[in-house]
């Protein structure tokens, strides 16, 4: 799972700023995982399949306060845009279909659209792909864009052999046109867990810049508990660069930056991880009317106070905990964590990172029964 998320790799560049003494690299990276900045566009016909797809990246069912509309209220020619709820520097973009007219210029559409701005692109179809959108997607590549994909929306008339029929007619359209590697990703627009989307999220992680794909993992809903535990490991990256801030301050004298490091950016990353996991009241409510549960049966699954809300009271009694309990952390860890000069500065470091990583484990684990039991008992 580490290999498919690259946690660990962007902890390795940001032990590489540390040791070259780059702060504000590690503190602008820290703050990337905070905010969660990314732009997502998606292509297509403007219809129910699609309108539910935006909503689910959300997290979102239809006819719920910010869901995206049936009847889009963009112009036929224009592009609507739609936050998320929770994190607002998360954006989904909805682009007009590519035209099918000939002769057609692909460079026209991808200028008018500013396609190279979208860190993701889905060109979506429910039957046959049209050949400017493979234009599109050709003309996007030569350009170094390559975090555009092809998703086959999946209908509730579709059956097993009419999704393989369609699927098998795309990918030799792609072929004809000279995609080398083509591939189809089929998604459920409504149930993104099933068919083929946990693919697509291993592509789309593995294809974005790390800071990218740990803004889009951290923002997107739980949708299987593999989710979760992706999710966790990207926080082990953002507790490890707020850790280092705050361990390394001293070995490094760099004038107020300490200041800038207390409890209460452990309550911001607790923050973000409470609604990330989707393990805060309004997320269990909403998971349990998509699925028709009562909610009180999914609130009751979370064990960790901080699942259900995040006091600095709380935050500040588990870091003042585990510095008193150092002793029981291994040094190697701090060896293997810490750049060489700022092992002497070891002790606060140690104290975050033991103490917002058991934070993060337990409340992920309220996340994974909390999706476990939606997801498999949910209608």
């Amino acid at each position: 799972m580490a290999d498919v998320f690259k946690g660990l790799n962007l902890i390795e560049t940001l032990k590489e700023s540390m040791e070259s003494n780059k702060l504000s690299d590690v503190k602008d990276a820290m703050e990337d995982l905070l905010i969660s900045r990314i732009n997502l566009a998606v292509v297509g016909d403007r219809g129910e399949e699609k309108f539910s797809f935006m909503n689910s990246l959300r997290g979102l069912g239809p006819e719920e306060e910010g869901s995206a509309p049936s009847q889009s209220p963009a112009a036929p020619e224009e592009v609507g845009g739609y936050p998320h709820p929770k994190h607002p520097d998360f954006r989904l973009w909805d682009l007009p279909p590519v035209p099918t007219t000939s002769p057609f210029e692909p460079e026209v559409y991808l200028n008018r659209y500013k396609f190279l701005r979208y860190n993701v692109v889905f060109m979506t179809f429910t039957q046959i792909i049209q050949p400017n959108s493979v234009d599109v997607f050709l003309e996007a590549l030569s350009l170094q864009q390559r975090t555009v994909y092809f998703i086959l929306m999946v209908s509730v008339k579709d059956t097993d052999k009419s999704l393989e029929e369609k699927k098998k007619t795309n990918l030799e359209v792609l072929k004809s046109q000279g995609v080398k590697h083509p591939k189809i990703y089929l998604v459920r627009p409504s149930n993104l867990e099933k068919f083929d989307f946990p693919d697509l999220l291993a592509s789309m992680t593995n294809d974005l810049p790390e800071i990218r794909a740990h803004a889009l993992l951290l923002a997107l809903p739980t949708l299987t508990p593999t989710v979760v535990t992706l999710k966790k490991e990207a926080f082990k990256a953002l507790i490890w660069a707020a850790a280092s801030l705050s361990g390394g301050m001293s070995a490094i004298p760099v004038p107020l930056v300490a200041s800038m490091v207390d409890s209460s950016i452990a309550v911001r990353i607790l923050t973000k991880a409470q609604l990330s996991l989707c393990v805060d009241d309004e997320s269990v409510e909403q998971l349990a009317r998509q699925r028709h549960l009562e909610p009180a049966r999914l609130k009751e699954l979370r064990t960790c106070v901080l699942s259900v809300e995040v006091t600095k009271v709380e935050v500040k009694r588990r870091l003042a905990a585990a510095e008193k309990d150092l002793a029981a952390v291994s040094s190697k860890l701090v060896e293997m964590a810490l750049p060489r000069h700022a092992r002497s500065a070891s002790r606060s470091f140690t104290a975050m990172l033991q103490a917002l990583n058991g934070a993060i484990d337990e409340m992920a684990a309220d996340a994974e029964k909390i999706v476990a039991a939606a997801v498999g008992v949910g209608k």
